[in-house]
């Protein structure tokens, strides 16, 4: 860990509350927010109803503790797992499964892990989880038609977190992460961690900005049109990256809010499928 990096965005303790909790209130920042959840939403059911056979596999004894898998004809293609967004404490992989359609449209195989959500468990609980998963689907996933080498790890919003935390994982080949946090300090003193209750050891365990870098391929992705906080988060953590030679790219998607930022993965020849193509070349 950095112990002389800034965690707090510059004149973060001069904010009031309400400053600093729409700061990170993605939903609020986003007029048609509601509209673009449901149309998600919507594709996602149709896409599940159309590939039912490897839904809601338990990775373990917990009730979000499943996979949803979309093996591809090929046993050996790339898989992109993708970690559903919704600051740890709400969404379910369910709702994100169109995230997937490039990647199935490019003959890959794709996976969504789901996990426990706050206040039912803490943030260390859940990467927890998602380690456990990951270690599952390499164990498990050929079995299911996913036996590929090669695993890009992505994540949205608070998956972009936790594809951060856990791109390390010896099962993963590189990492995408997009609109995510880097940095939880600012969230200890916002209405996220009301669910979060988020200790001082875990906000400098748990903030992958603070790590010695992974020398694994990571990809940092993030919309201009978001909440200045969603963009500094994104651009700090890649100049850290880049300024100890991590490989991996800043993408910044163009006039994305936090919501269309997913829009170019979910299209075959979009930005940032394009990306997660080229983090396995």
């Amino acid at each position: 860990m950095n112990e002389d990096m800034v965690v707090l965005p510059p004149g973060w303790l001069a904010l009031d509350q309400a400053a600093r909790d729409a700061a990170y209130n993605n939903g609020a920042a986003t007029p048609d927010r509601d509209a673009q959840v449901a149309a998600r939403n919507e594709a996602s059911e149709a896409l599940r109803a159309a590939r039912p056979a490897h839904l809601d596999i338990p990775y373990g004894a917990a009730p979000r503790q499943a996979w949803d898998l979309f093996p591809a004809a090929d046993p050996a293609a790339p898989c992109l797992i993708f970690i559903h967004g919704g600051y740890w404490q709400a969404n379910s992989r369910e709702g994100f499964a169109c995230v997937i359609e490039g990647a199935l449209a490019k003959g890959w195989s794709a996976a969504l892990p789901g996990y426990t959500l706050a206040p039912d468990i803490s943030l260390t609980g859940i990467v927890d989880e998602l380690n456990q998963a990951l270690t599952w689907l390499a164990e498990h996933g050929p079995a299911h038609g996913i036996g590929g080498a090669k695993k890009v790890l992505s994540g949205w919003s608070a998956g972009g977190h936790l594809a951060a935390a856990l791109v390390d994982h010896p099962s993963v080949t590189a990492g995408l992460a997009i609109s995510g946090i880097f940095e939880l300090a600012p969230l200890r003193d916002t209405y996220l961690n009301v669910a979060l209750k988020m200790t001082e050891d875990e906000i400098a365990a748990l903030s992958p900005i603070r790590w010695a870098p992974s020398q694994k391929r990571l990809a940092v992705a993030y919309g201009t049109g978001e909440l200045p906080e969603m963009q500094r988060q994104s651009r700090s953590f890649h100049a850290m990256r880049s300024a100890a030679s991590c490989p991996g790219w800043l993408v910044p998607v163009s006039a994305a809010d936090h919501f269309r930022t997913l829009a170019p993965l979910r299209e075959p020849d979009g930005e940032l499928m394009q990306v997660v193509e080229a983090l396995i070349k």
